[in-house]
C-alpha cells in the first residue's frame, strides 16, 4: 500500500493538472464562441456563392474556363487540414485516418506511383505524413494562431498555380466540419476542377416552378461574371474550410478538457478515499502499539 506522503503527493499532482485542464476548457470555450459565430456567418455566403457559380456554369459554355475542365487525372493534390496542437481528443487522428484511407483506396494507384502530393495545413498532420514518408508539397503551420482570410488566399494561390501549370489534375481537401461541441464530421471535397452542380430531382422540379430561378440577363456578360467569381469562390470556400476546422478543433478541445477535468475529480475522490483508509489504518496501528506497550508495562510492573 502507498504511504500517506505518496498519496498526498499524487492528490496534489492531480489537482494541479485539473487546474490546467479547467483553464484550457475555459480558453477553448471562449475561442469556440468566436469561431462558431464566424462559421455560422460564413456558411450561407459560401453556399450561395457556390450555387450561383454552378448555376452559371450550367447555362454558360465553360469549356474555355480551365477551372471547370475535367481532364484525365494523372496526379492529385490533397489539402489535409489538422490542428497545430493536440489535447483535442480524436480530432487530428480522425482526419489523418480518413486521409490515409482515402489515399490508399480511392487513389491507390497514384499513391503507389508517388503521384499523390499533400499540402499540410497544421503541424499534427505534417508531422505524421513526414514521418510516414508521404509526398508533401508544402506545409502551412501556425495558420490557426491568427486565422485570417489571407491564409486561405495563400493556400488557394498555391494550388491554383499548380493546377493551371498541369502539375496536378485534381485538388481535394480533407477537413473536420463543425457540427456541435461534441460532434465533428470528416469531409472530403473536390476543390478543383470545380465540380458540377448536383440537384436532386425533387428540388429541381421545385426550382422549375419557382420564378426566382428564371434565367437572368447578365451585364457585361455571364462569361465575364464567371471569370470574376471563380477566384472569389475558391478563396471563400478555402476560408470556410479553415473556419470549419477551427470551430471543430475548439469544440473538440473543450469537450476533451471537460472530460479530463471530470476524470481528475473522480481520481481525486478515489485517492482521497485511499488516503483516508491509509490514515485510518495508520492510526489503528499506532493505537494498537500504544495499548500493547501499556499492557507490557503493566505485566512488567
Amino acid at each position: 500500500m502507498a504511504t500517506l506522503r505518496e498519496i498526498r503527493r499524487r492528490i496534489g499532482g492531480v489537482k494541479s493538472t485539473q487546474k490546467i485542464t479547467k483553464a484550457m476548457k475555459m480558453v477553448a470555450a471562449a475561442k469556440l464562441r468566436r469561431a462558431q459565430d464566424a462559421i455560422i456567418a460564413a456558411r450561407p455566403y459560401a453556399r450561395k456563392m457556390k450555387e450561383l457559380l454552378q448555376h452559371l456554369a450550367i447555362r454558360v459554355e465553360v469549356a474555355s474556363n480551365p477551372f471547370f475542365i475535367v481532364r484525365p487525372v494523372h496526379k492529385v493534390a490533397i489539402i489535409v487540414v489538422t490542428a497545430d496542437r493536440g489535447l483535442c481528443g480524436a480530432f487530428n487522428a480522425n482526419i489523418i485516418k480518413a486521409a490515409v484511407t482515402h489515399i490508399k483506396t480511392v487513389h491507390r494507384e497514384f499513391h503507389a506511383a508517388g503521384k499523390v502530393e499533400l499540402i499540410c495545413v497544421g503541424k499534427k498532420g505534417f508531422d505524421f505524413f513526414l514521418k510516414n514518408n508521404y509526398e508533401i508539397m508544402s506545409k502551412h503551420i501556425g495558420v490557426f494562431s491568427g486565422l485570417t482570410f489571407v491564409s486561405a488566399q495563400s493556400i488557394v494561390t498555391e494550388v491554383v498555380q499548380g493546377f493551371l501549370k498541369g502539375e496536378y489534375d485534381q485538388v481535394e481537401v480533407v477537413y473536420n466540419e463543425f457540427k456541435s461541441i461534441i460532434q465533428q464530421r470528416v469531409v472530403i471535397e473536390q476543390l478543383l476542377p470545380i465540380p458540377p452542380l448536383e440537384i436532386p430531382p425533387h428540388i429541381a422540379s421545385r426550382q422549375r416552378r419557382d420564378t426566382s430561378h428564371i434565367p437572368y440577363i447578365y451585364e457585361p456578360s455571364s462569361e465575364s461574371l464567371i471569370k470574376a467569381l471563380v477566384p472569389k469562390h475558391l478563396n471563400f470556400q478555402m476560408w470556410r474550410v479553415l473556419l470549419e476546422s477551427n470551430a471543430a478543433e475548439q469544440g473538440a478541445r473543450m469537450a476533451a478538457m471537460d472530460n479530463a477535468t471530470t476524470n481528475a475529480s473522480d481520481l481525486i475522490r478515489s485517492l482521497q478515499l485511499s488516503y483516508n483508509k491509509a490514515r485510518q489504518a495508520s492510526i489503528t496501528k499506532e493505537l494498537l502499539e500504544i495499548v500493547s506497550g501499556a499492557e507490557a508495562l503493566k505485566k512488567a510492573g
